[in-house]
Order: structure tokens, then C-alpha cells, then sequence
């Protein structure tokens, strides 16, 4: 990886760094919720009926107490409500109470719902320290752009990053990566002109892949 690229990547963490998870998220028990329920779907869908849910079910002990079937009035319109809404309580069950959410990797990903994606945000957003790095939808797409990663695997995108980025940045580089995608690297016609990266892009610029990538 080039000097170039490094900086780059350095000036995209400092401008998203510390930026909050676009989950509007008011609480831990909250967080850990929505990001279950955001899986596959949308972060400003999950936004618009959380506040309703809460109402309802406004911590991890009123969840346990629920049954799946009790939540579907309230999560029918999410992707996979069905099992969402099994995860959720049983993970609720076994939780038991906010107080007791869990903060490490192990522990976060034996719960329902919950993998390395959700818990590494879980972690970022709670201030605990990073045990990998996030790779969103964004991530999959923006990474293999600007030649960071190959590949569409999540797992295989995030242990490559994991080798080329210091521990110390894993925190910050995955949700600067996503915001990029969010804001800038669009889908369809992104705005290449006012990206950071476009420079050293490998899809602007026609290169396929990124080989020798060194850590940083």
C-alpha cells in the first residue's frame, strides 16, 4: 500500500472520526435492538419505528417478558421480522437485564442475531476497545473500490483490512469507510469528484485489484 493511500485513509478516519452510528439510538439496550433489527434493512426504516417499539417495550427486562408474536405488531414492516423478533427475545431472555449486556466480542456474538458486523458496532459505539472492524454493506462495496480489499465476502473483507490497518484505527477505519459509501461512493453514480480517495481509487482510475497490500 502506498504512502499515498495511507494518508488518504488517515484523513477519512480524522474526518468521520468519533461520528455516531446513524442508528438513533438513545441507550446500550437500544443500540443493541436496532442493530439486530437493521440487518438487511435500513438504518432510517429502523429510525422511523423505534421510537413506537421502545414506547412499548422501553428495556431488555419488558422485552424478556414478551413473546415473538407479542412484537409483530410493532416489527411486521422489518425485513425478517419472523426471526428478528424470536432473536430479540430470546436474546432479551437470556440478557436478562441491561445492566448486564454484554461488551466483548465472544460474548456479544453467542447472543441471537447478533454477528461480527453487529457486535463491532456495538463495541464502537459504546467506547469499548475495537476487536474488529466493521464491514457494513458500504464497506463491501466502497473497500475493494479504492483498493483496500477484494472480494464481497464480509468475514474475508474485514480480516484483510484487519491485516493492513493497526489495531489501534480498527475503531474508526470500518464506519469511515461506510459513511464514505453512505455519502460519497454511492451505489450507482458516485460523486468521485468530492471523494478524498479518487486519487488512488481503483474504480475511478480502471484498476482491477490491489496486490502487496502492506500494513499501515
Amino acid at each position: 500500500m502506498s504512502l499515498k493511500t495511507v494518508e488518504l485513509l488517515n484523513s477519512l478516519m480524522t474526518q468521520y472520526r468519533q461520528r455516531k452510528h446513524p442508528l438513533d439510538y438513545q441507550n446500550l439496550y437500544q443500540l443493541v435492538v436496532m442493530v439486530v433489527l437493521s440487518a438487511q434493512d435500513s438504518d432510517r426504516h429502523i429510525n422511523q419505528l423505534a421510537p413506537r417499539f421502545f414506547a412499548v417495550y422501553p428495556s431488555m427486562e419488558h422485552l424478556a417478558l414478551a413473546q415473538p408474536e407479542d412484537l409483530h405488531q410493532h416489527l411486521s414492516s422489518v425485513r425478517n421480522f419472523g426471526h428478528k423478533c424470536e432473536w430479540l427475545v430470546k436474546l432479551a431472555k437470556l440478557v436478562g437485564s441491561d445492566l448486564q449486556i454484554p461488551q466483548e466480542m465472544a460474548t456479544l456474538t453467542k447472543l441471537p442475531g447478533i454477528g461480527r458486523k453487529s457486535a463491532n458496532v456495538i463495541l464502537r459505539e459504546s467506547g469499548k476497545p475495537a476487536e474488529g472492524i466493521i464491514v457494513d454493506l458500504h464497506v463491501v462495496r466502497v473497500a475493494p473500490r479504492i483498493g483496500i480489499a477484494t472480494g464481497i465476502q464480509p468475514e474475508k473483507i474485514e480480516k484483510q483490512l484487519m491485516r493492513l490497518v493497526s489495531q489501534e484505527n480498527w475503531g474508526e477505519v470500518g464506519m469511515a469507510i461506510s459513511f464514505l459509501g453512505r455519502e460519497i461512493c454511492r451505489p450507482t453514480n458516485p460523486k468521485c469528484d468530492i471523494c478524498v480517495m479518487n486519487s488512488i481509487c481503483h474504480f475511478r482510475n480502471g484498476i482491477q485489484e490491489e496486490e502487496n497490500l502492506t500494513l499501515f
